[in-house]
């Protein structure tokens, strides 16, 4: 069997075919830490605007205890044709009442869950990209995109 060979990427192309690939997968796998341990789970973003991605979360969740502890993170989106793209990135909790009403209003989902945006167990966490990486499938190399 020979080796796959990929199309070649214009370096142009790279923010946009990243998209593409954030828009297929819809939801990305988060990973934090956990002390020494990495953790890793699939999350439903509520947002995205560019790289910067949105995600619900409640306060009971493990990952709310890991963030609090190490923002650090990475979310990791794989579509079905294994196109890749992952976001290093540090997650902050929303507070901007605008923002939060705006993402409210905008997911139905949310709203029947959680039943008001004033629930105490909600936490938006906003994942703010230090870097973007885009790797077609069988590439082997990941393609930086520009922030």
């Amino acid at each position: 069997m020979s080796q796959p060979k990929p199309k070649p990427i214009d370096p142009a192309e790279v923010p946009t075919l990243a998209r593409e690939t954030m828009q297929r997968a819809k939801f990305p796998i988060l990973a934090t830490c956990d002390g020494d341990q990495a953790r890793a789970r699939p999350v439903s973003p509520v947002r995205t605007d560019g790289f910067v991605v949105y995600v619900a979360n409640l306060r009971r969740y493990g990952k709310t205890k890991e963030l609090e502890a190490n923002p650090k993170a990475e979310l990791c989106y794989t579509d079905d044709d294994h196109n890749q793209v992952r976001i290093t990135s540090t997650a902050e909790i929303v507070t901007d009442r605008p923002l939060l009403e705006e993402i409210w209003a905008s997911n139905p989902l949310l709203r029947a869950y959680l039943g008001s945006l004033e629930n105490p167990e909600l936490i938006i966490y906003r994942f703010k990209p230090s870097r973007v990486r885009y790797m077609r499938e069988w590439a082997l190399e990941y393609f930086e995109v520009p922030l």
